[in-house]
Order: structure tokens, then sequence, then C-alpha cells
């Protein structure tokens, strides 16, 4: 059976003790060689913070140190798609909230189909994004914006606009938060989706003004009711052009009068608001605690939230140092740690695919599989977006995570799938999730020749922890992917 993971490298025993050594003899200080992060923690790294890792990859980031390591990653990342959007031509005016009162049943009809079809161009363009991206931690901190500052294509209609709010979450992904916000609160997509549209001087909608403390700055139990209140009063007029959909600011419903947010009053308008938002030692931490669940464990160390905040505060909300230094602490590359995250489904997809190369056979039926296991991109279930980790998993999508996996499978070409009569008797490709074929001998050539030291490394790539099932040492490649891929381990990070 294979053996456990845990075993450090063994030219990590060899290099310690020696830099060791020489800072105790006057010829080095401590830090002048920091160690390489090593195999583990290369893994780590490259797993959660993209979709997949080949075992190249990972030895190259295995002879790098944290900080060098985490250095390269952020300086590959991206800050607009490397590849086209579908057809959307300008902004459909009658898809703003009022547009379509002129319009015949039958045309309203029509527009909502189109509307829908690109939509569905749209979450198949995302996916593809992914798939070929060089920079896939711009997209995977994109969809954890999209999550944070979450609006839906259901509410909006607007696949146009919900394309610029994808740019937008893009463009700031790894840059500075307090900016991100503004340009948020500015948004169509978001004005649309939180009900800022019809937020008016006299009568305030406080749909926005509330989900911007409680989802997206200051989190539940730091401010009151009457905050909220002056806040929408902030917000209105706040609204969209109807010429070329973007942002509009209403003066004549605008409130100027007297207002007071967090013990802060003035003739406050809505940047003004944001910016105590932002003055709150509050925001840092929650938005730090959000981070750590998404890249580390479920359960944040309070204490290592603290110094985090601290220093996102410190950079002014730069999210490069803050990723930095989340990135080298110990907490993320701790054991206990690993295998602690569900795999969303698009980690699950894209990162099956990426993993083997694999291309997809048509971009559409991945976001639909997507769809079903739970995450339908650019339409999160409500504003408080997908609530992720265990949720992730239950009977109904375990099935069909298996069931995607398995069509994956039965693509299996190699000598050991033609040696077996029952595989002999599956000749059909695989549905949706790929149109060339997964060779596992061609696959495990990354590896070792040693059988069984091959199969050790093939499983301490694919897998954050030691399989569940007992696999033999010496199973043959398709049989060793089956086992793989199949085992509850694979769904976890």
């Amino acid at each position: 059976m294979l053996p456990p993971f845990d075993m450090p490298p063994l030219w990590q025993g060899v290099l310690l003790p020696g830099v060791l050594l020489l800072s105790l003899l006057g010829l080095a200080p401590v830090t002048a060689l920091a160690a390489p992060m090593g195999e583990d923690e290369a893994r780590t790294l490259l797993f959660r913070t993209s979709f997949a890792a080949n075992e190249t990859q990972v030895q190259e980031y295995a002879r790098l140190d944290r900080q060098h390591a985490v250095d390269r990653l952020l300086a590959g990342s991206q800050q607009a798609a490397a590849s086209s959007p579908p057809e959307l031509s300008g902004v459909d005016r009658r898809l703003i909230p009022g547009g379509m009162r002129q319009l015949s049943e039958d045309e309203k009809k029509a527009l909502l189909q189109q509307s829908r079809e690109q939509g569905i161009a749209l979450r198949a363009w995302w996916i593809g994004e992914m798939l070929t991206t060089p920079s896939p931690f711009t997209d995977k901190m994109t969809l954890f914006w999209h999550n944070h500052f979450t609006s839906g294509i259901q509410k909006v209609k607007s696949p146009q606009l919900m394309y610029r709010q994808n740019v937008l979450l893009r463009r700031y992904a790894l840059g500075n938060f307090g900016e991100m916000l503004h340009a948020v609160a500015h948004d169509p997509a978001m004005i649309l989706y939180l009900d800022n549209v019809s937020n008016r001087k006299g009568k305030p909608n406080e749909n926005f003004a509330r989900e911007v403390m409680e989802l997206f700055t200051l989190g539940e139990g730091h401010y009151g009711e009457q905050d909220i209140r002056d806040a929408a009063r902030a917000f209105t007029g706040w609204g969209i052009d109807r010429e070329n959909g973007g942002f509009r600011l209403y003066r004549v419903v605008h409130d100027d009068g007297l207002k007071t947010v967090l013990g802060k009053s003035g003739n406050l308008d809505g940047d003004d608001v944001l910016d105590i938002l932002l003055s709150r030692p509050e925001t840092a931490e929650f938005i730090v605690q959000k981070l750590w669940r998404e890249f580390v464990s479920p359960e944040p160390d309070e204490r290592e939230v603290h110094r985090l905040a601290q220093v996102f505060r410190s950079e002014h909300y730069e999210l490069r140092p803050l990723m930095r230094a989340l990135l080298t602490s110990d907490a993320f590359y701790a054991p206990q740690n690993r295998a602690t995250l569900t795999k969303s489904p698009v980690d699950l997809i894209v990162g099956t695919l990426r993993q083997f190369n694999l291309a997809p056979a048509e971009n559409r039926t991945l976001a639909f599989a997507s769809q079903q296991m739970g995450q339908d991109v650019f339409n999160p279930p409500n504003v408080k977006g997908w609530p992720g980790g265990e949720v992730w998993i239950n009977s109904a999508t375990l099935l069909l995570r298996k069931q995607a996996l398995e069509r994956l499978l039965r693509s299996i070409h190699s000598d050991d799938r033609m040696s077996d009569p029952g595989m002999r008797m599956q000749q059909a490709s695989v549905q949706g999730m790929s149109e060339n074929r997964l060779d596992p001998q061609r696959w495990m050539e990354q590896f070792s020749r040693d059988v069984s030291q091959r199969n050790l490394q093939a499983a301490h790539l694919l897998l954050a922890a030691t399989p569940i099932t007992q696999i033999p040492a010496d199973a043959p490649p398709a049989a060793l992917l089956r086992s793989l891929l199949l085992d509850p381990v694979y769904q976890l990070k």
C-alpha cells in the first residue's frame, strides 16, 4: 500500500542543520539563507492559489523559500483576461429597469430569451478563461471577490453589465481593496442588484447600505439601524445612465442633508460613507477572516487574523502585501490545515481538466455541470453568495461530482484499459468533460520510472492528504488514477 505523505524531503534534513551551524560559527546570519519550502509546501501553495499543478511546477517551487515562491506567484498575476469575451455588443437600455414598458409581450420574451442566451455564453467564457489562463491566481481572486461583492445575472438581467463587473473585479483582484470598494459601489450591476437604482431622497432604499456594512466591510454587529438609515440617504441618487449603462449621480433625488454614520456627521455622500467604513479596524479583520476561510482553513486563528489585519491597514488596504503575509505564514502551510478546504465545483471541474491537460468538448456543458453541483458562475444564490465549505457537498452534489469524474475516467486510453475485457466494452468518449482522452501512462511519465515511487508521487500530487482508499503500491496507471480521483480526499484541498 502507498505510505503516508508526511515524510520531509531528505535534503531539508541536510540543509537546515548546515545553515544553523554556519550561523552559530558566525559565518552567516540566520536569515542569510531561507530554507526551501519543499514539495509539501509547494503543492499546498500551488493547489490553493491556482486550479492544478504538474510535478515540474511543484519541483520548481519546492526549491524556493516561501517569500520568493509567493513573490513569483504574485509577479505572474495579471489584471485582464487573456481570452476575448463573447459578443455582447453594448448595454441594451431596454434591460435597465423601466426599459421594457413600451415593448409588447412577445418583444419582452424575445429580449429576455436573448439575455439568457448571452448569459449562458458569458458563463461558458469565464469557465474557458479559467481553463486556459496563464494567471490562475487572478481568476481565483476574481471568483473570491465575485462571491464577496455578490451580484447575479438573474436579477441584473444584463450580461453586458455582469461582464463589466467581472472586468472590474479582475482589475482589482490583487490591487487596492479600498479602491475596489468605491468602484463596486459605483458599478451599475451592483446598483441594480441591491436596488440602489430606486434609492431616492425622501424614500430611501436601505438594501445597499445594509449589505455594504454587513457583507462587504464591517460584518454583523458593528453598526446600528440608524447608521444604515443615514448611510442609505448618503447613497440616494446613485443610479445608471440610460444612454450608456454607466454610473450616474442624479442630484435632484440625492439627499444632501445632515447625516451621522458610525459617529461621523456631516453632509455625507456615498463615497464619504465608504471612507468611514474603511477607517474602521473591523473592516480589515472581516476581509482577512474571509480570505482565511478561502485559503487556509474553515476556522480562522484570531491572533493571526489580528496580525494580518494590522498588515492590511498599515499597507492602506493593498492586497498584495496582505496576500504575501498570508501565503508565507506558518498557518497556511501547517499540516493540520491541509485537506481542510472543500473544492468548489469550479475547483473540481477546472482543476481536473487543467491537471490532465484535457480540452473541454464544450464550455457551456462545463458551466452547466458546475451549476448542477451548486456553483452557477455569474449567478450566486443570494446576496450572501455561495456559503462554500462543507455545504458544497451533500448527497445530491456528491453523486454529481462522482458522475463527472466517472465520465472523465471512461475516456481512459492506455494498455491497462485495453487489457481489461470490461474496459474494452466502454468506448464512449467523455461527454462534456473533454474532447480528448486521458492517457494515464503518458501522464505518469512526469514521475519516477520506479513503479512504487511513481505511484506515491502521483498520489502526492493529486491528493492533499493520504488517500482513504487503500491503493496497492504497484497499481497500474489506469487503476491508480481511478482510485485517486474517486478517493474522498480528491474532493479536498
